[in-house]
């Protein structure tokens, strides 16, 4: 356990939110560190994020219940995201020999979007679309699933998936340039 987290262990007021931190901790290490890594393309970097995020999710303990259930999951591999999304946004920012189409190649608008808008608001968006199309959602950016994957865990085919990831998509648009986070595309 590195430093940071242990001092971190010490500053909990209940022995519950210790146990659920350590948890998350032991349980999803990896698989945020393979996250950030896919994000970042550099280890080094990827721990800074990963650490980042620990402290993050430190100072929001409180909006975890259960640190196995899918919904803790998916905030805590958010959190590593938007963590290592902001580290390349700073990454990129300070390296201007970067050339425009390194840029487009290592970060999209969509990532860009979710990076501006708070884990929580996140959430609340997501839980507004309907459970079909947030399953398939969650599948695929939460968790990095191939297509091919989320339809057999579904039972649905690879094209349904495609459809169902472009209707939540669509429904979470509509719910961001509503709530003033997105413009509408003019045609």
């Amino acid at each position: 356990m590195g430093c940071c987290i242990l001092l971190i262990m010490f500053t909990f007021t209940s022995a519950h939110e210790m146990n659920a931190f350590e948890y998350i901790y032991s349980k999803y290490k990896s698989m945020m560190l393979q996250k950030a890594y896919l994000i970042l393309q550099d280890s080094m970097l990827a721990e800074d994020a990963v650490s980042e995020a620990f402290i993050r999710i430190y100072k929001n303990m409180y909006k975890i219940d259960d640190p196995a259930s899918k919904r803790s999951i998916a905030f805590v591999m958010m959190i590593v995201k938007n963590t290592a999304l902001t580290i390349l946004s700073q990454r990129t920012r300070q390296n201007t020999n970067f050339e425009d189409e390194d840029l487009r190649d290592s970060f999209d608008l969509e990532q860009c979007v979710f990076s501006e808008i708070s884990t929580e608001k996140i959430y609340e968006i997501i839980n507004g679309i309907h459970e079909e199309l947030r399953s398939v959602f969650l599948m695929k950016y939460a968790y990095d699933l191939p297509h091919k994957k989320i339809g057999q865990m579904l039972h649905i085919s690879e094209n349904n998936v495609t459809v169902r990831l472009h209707r939540a998509k669509k429904k979470i648009a509509d719910i961001l340039i509503k709530e003033g986070y997105a413009v509408e595309k003019q045609p």
